[in-house]
C-alpha cells in the first residue's frame, strides 16, 4: 500500500472545494482544548459507566466525531505534531524530559501561520515543548501566553525543565506573558477563566482569534476540588481513580462553562471548537479502556487512539467518522479553515481533514502512520530503532513492543483489541508496512537533534522565578 506523496495527495482534492461558499465567506475563530493523559475511554458519550462528563457528552453529540484518531503515546510528541503538522521525531521531540522535549526552534508551528494570516493567537496552560526562551510560545507565534513550565505543575527534572519552585495545582504561579502572576484557584478553573477572559476581549476585535487552551490535567498528581473527588464516593473506586474522574468531571464543568459563553456572545456559529485529549488512557483505563489493548506510553492503540470532536455549528452536521487520523493532520486542517497559506517549500506529514468535516465520503487515499513511544536512554536512539514502535494501516497494526525487532500484527478489522497475532497469515500485508517503517526510519534520524543536549546548571523558570520573587540557591 503505497503512501501519497503531498502533491498527489492535493491532485486528488483538486477537483472539489473543501468548504461550501458560505464557510468560504468567513473565517471562524478556533478555539482548540486539550486535555492531559485523559484517553478515549473517560468520556461518557464513549461508553465509560462511571464517569460523568454531560457537557463533553453534548459536545460529542454536536460535533463530527474521529473515532479512529490517534496522537502519540505520550504528551511532548503530541503537541509538537499538532503544532508542525510532522511527525514530533522530525522536530526533534523524542521524550518528555532531558532536552528532549524541545521542538526544534527550526519548525513552524500553527500558530505563526494563523498569525500570519492576521488571527490573533494566546495559550492557556500547557506547552510542555521546552522551558528555555528561545522555545517559548511567545517566539512561536502566541501574542497571548498565561502557561505554567515543564509537562505538569510543581515538576521538577534535570535540565531546562521545571516549573517555578514549589507549584501546586492550587493557586498556581502561571508565567504570564514574561511576568509570574499569582493567581486564585484549582488550575483547570483557573487555565479556562483566563482563556475565556481572552476571548472575551478578542469578540468585538473585529480579527479571527485562536485559542488553546491546554490543561495539565487529569495528569498525575491527581489532585482536585474536594467536591469533585466526593462525586466518586461510594462508587467502588480507590480514592487514585476517584481522584482521576473528579479531575475529568471537573474538565467537564469547564468546558460546559465555555460552550455557555460561546452561545451567550452570539459566537458559537462563528467559532471552531475542537476537543482532544493527547494521549492514551491513564487512571481511568482499570475502569474501562473501550476495549483496547494499552494504555499511555505503550504502542498499541490504547497508548495512542485519542478523542477527537470537532464543532463548526451551523456549518457541519454532526457524524462520525471512521478513517484513520492522525495528529499531524491538525495543524493542514486549521491552515485550511483559516484560510492560512502554508509557507513555500514547508513539508507536512499530516493532510487537512477538510474533505471529512464536509463530508465523511469523501475520498481519502491509504497511508500508514508511524509511532514510536521513544523516551529511550540517552545516547541510544540509533539502537532503539524497532523498541515499541508501530505501524497502522486502516485495517492493520503492526508492532514491535521492544526492546528488540519483533513484529506482531493485527487484523483490526476482526480484532480490535488486539488480542491475535495474524503475522505468519498476512506476510504480504508485512512486508511493506517493515520497508515503509524502515524509509520512515531512516528520514527521522538526522532529525533527533537534541539527543545530546547539554542542559544548563540552574533550570530557566527556576532562574527566572527567583529574579522576581528572590530566593535560590545561595552563591559560594
Amino acid at each position: 500500500m503505497p503512501n501519497l506523496s503531498r502533491r498527489e495527495w492535493l491532485s486528488t482534492l483538486a477537483s472539489a472545494p473543501l468548504l461550501t461558499s458560505a464557510a468560504q465567506a468567513r473565517r471562524p475563530n478556533i478555539v482548540f482544548v486539550l486535555t492531559d493523559d485523559q484517553g478515549y475511554g473517560d468520556i461518557a458519550a464513549l461508553g465509560n459507566p462511571v464517569v460523568k462528563t454531560p457537557n463533553l457528552d453534548r459536545l460529542h453529540g454536536q460535533s463530527v466525531r474521529f473515532v479512529d484518531h490517534h496522537a502519540s503515546p505520550t504528551c511532548s510528541p503530541t503537541r509538537a505534531s499538532i503544532m508542525t503538522g510532522r511527525h514530533e521525531f522530525k522536530s526533534g521531540v523524542t521524550h518528555t524530559i532531558l532536552e528532549r522535549e524541545r521542538m526544534s526552534l527550526k519548525a513552524t508551528t500553527i500558530a505563526q501561520v494563523l498569525k500570519a494570516a492576521g488571527y490573533s493567537t494566546g495559550i492557556f496552560g500547557k506547552w510542555h515543548l521546552g522551558d528555555a526562551a528561545p522555545y517559548q510560545p511567545g517566539r512561536r507565534g502566541f501574542d497571548e501566553v498565561f502557561i505554567f513550565g515543564c509537562g505538569g505543575i510543581g515538576q521538577d527534572y534535570p535540565g531546562t525543565c521545571a516549573d517555578a519552585p514549589g507549584n501546586r495545582y492550587f493557586d498556581p504561579v502561571i508565567l504570564h506573558n514574561g511576568v509570574f502572576e499569582k493567581t486564585r484557584g484549582y488550575c483547570t478553573d483557573v487555565f479556562f477563566d483566563r482563556g475565556t477572559k481572552w476571548i472575551g476581549e478578542q469578540r468585538n476585535s473585529g480579527a479571527p482569534f485562536f485559542a488553546y487552551i491546554a490543561t495539565n490535567a487529569p495528569h498525575e498528581p491527581l489532585d482536585c476540588p474536594e467536591d469533585y473527588r466526593r462525586l466518586y464516593q461510594g462508587m467502588n473506586l480507590d480514592d487514585h481513580t476517584a481522584r482521576y474522574f473528579g479531575m475529568v468531571t471537573n474538565i467537564d464543568d469547564n468546558v460546559g462553562r465555555l460552550m455557555g459563553r460561546l452561545k451567550e456572545w452570539g459566537m458559537d456559529r462563528d467559532t471552531l471548537l475542537i476537543f482532544m485529549t493527547d494521549n492514551g488512557g491513564t487512571g481511568g483505563v482499570r475502569v474501562f479502556n473501550a476495549g483496547m489493548r494499552g494504555a499511555k506510553a505503550t504502542p498499541y492503540q490504547g497508548g495512542t487512539r485519542v478523542p477527537l470532536f470537532v464543532r463548526w455549528t451551523g456549518t457541519w452536521e454532526p457524524r462520525d467518522v471512521k478513517r484513520l487520523t492522525g495528529a499531524i493532520d491538525l495543524f493542514p486542517t486549521l491552515a485550511g479553515i483559516a484560510g492560512a497559506p502554508i509557507p513555500p517549500g514547508l513539508q507536512l506529514d499530516g493532510r487537512s481533514l477538510l474533505p471529512l468535516l464536509q463530508n465523511h465520503r469523501a475520498p481519502w487515499p491509504d497511508r500508514y502512520l508511524f509511532t514510536h513511544v521513544g523516551r529511550w536512554e540517552r545516547g541510544r536512539a540509533l539502537e532503539s530503532k524497532y523498541a515499541a514502535c508501530r505501524v497502522r494501516s486502516p485495517r492493520f497494526s503492526m508492532v514491535s513492543p521492544g526492546p528488540q525487532k519483533k513484529w506482531e500484527l493485527y487484523d483490526l478489522d476482526a480484532d480490535p483489541g488486539e488480542k491475535n497475532d495474524v503475522l505468519a497469515a498476512f506476510p504480504a500485508v508485512a512486508k511493506p508496512m517493515e520497508e515503509a517503517y524502515d524509509r520512515w526510519w531512516a528520514d527521522i534520524v538526522p532529525c533527533l537533534e537534541n539527543e545530546d543536549a547539554v542542559p544548563p546548571k540552574v533550570a530557566p523558570y527556576k532562574e527566572l522565578y527567583w529574579k522576581q520573587f528572590g530566593g535560590g540557591p545561595r552563591s559560594s
